[in-house]
């Protein structure tokens, strides 16, 4: 099936107000503008460089996602057009952010990236972890950056009890969040494998590469 038809077949079957990231990462600009061309606005990307060399050459309406781990001293080369950065894991993370939007007098949506999984390998908040940001001074004085929602990745398992667990916990983390942080509206959990389970789980925001663009490069 084309990219087109891809797209077409994934926008049925999700819910309106889900939306769906299509995860361009390592895939040619020819590929992202035949996503475009079928209405796809926001795409994904895990590598800052790459992210940046995209945005340079392909159309500005489009809405690009930072969605991998982050280092911070490469976030300046993103803070000129970044829509969303859904990978955020520390409090020295968002005050570069804060930072380096400040230089664009922009405020940069961002996403506090929670540890729902069991391999070590994920990076994230636990629950401690996240109360103590949210609720710390520090945070209240970030006025370039705007934390809209929460991110998690499921363990990557056949185990599908597992991983609606693994959802159901990012979904009540988020609630619990909300009080403090009243601008939390996204929760962006699910990709090609798994997205079905996030979205009946509370997910608002899926993530998908393969299912769209096929195997990756």
């Amino acid at each position: 099936m084309s990219i087109k038809a891809n797209l077409k077949k994934i926008k049925e079957s999700i819910p309106p107000h889900v939306k769906l990231v299509a995860v361009s990462k390592t895939k040619p600009a020819s590929d992202i503008m035949e996503a475009y061309d079928a209405g796809q606005r926001i795409f994904g990307e895990n590598k800052i460089q790459e992210m940046t060399q995209k945005w340079e050459i392909l159309p500005k309406d489009i809405q690009w996602h930072m969605i991998g781990h982050i280092q911070r001293n490469k976030v300046k080369y993103m803070a000129e057009y970044v829509s969303l950065i859904h990978g955020v894991d520390s409090l020295k993370l968002l005050k570069e952010i804060n930072k380096q939007a400040k230089k664009h007098q922009r405020i940069i949506p961002c996403l506090l990236q929670i540890h729902i999984a069991e391999e070590d390998t994920k990076f994230g908040f636990d629950e401690k972890e996240l109360n103590e940001i949210i609720t710390a001074n520090d945070i209240q004085q970030l006025a370039n950056i705007k934390i809209v929602g929460l991110m998690g990745m499921a363990t990557f398992t056949d185990d599908i009890p597992q991983i609606r667990k693994e959802f159901k916990q990012l979904k009540s983390l988020f609630e619990k969040t909300k009080p403090v942080l009243p601008d939390l509206s996204e929760i962006s959990m699910g990709m090609s494998g798994d997205y079905e389970i996030a979205i009946v789980e509370g997910s608002t925001m899926i993530r998908v590469g393969s299912s769209i663009f096929g195997a990756r490069n």
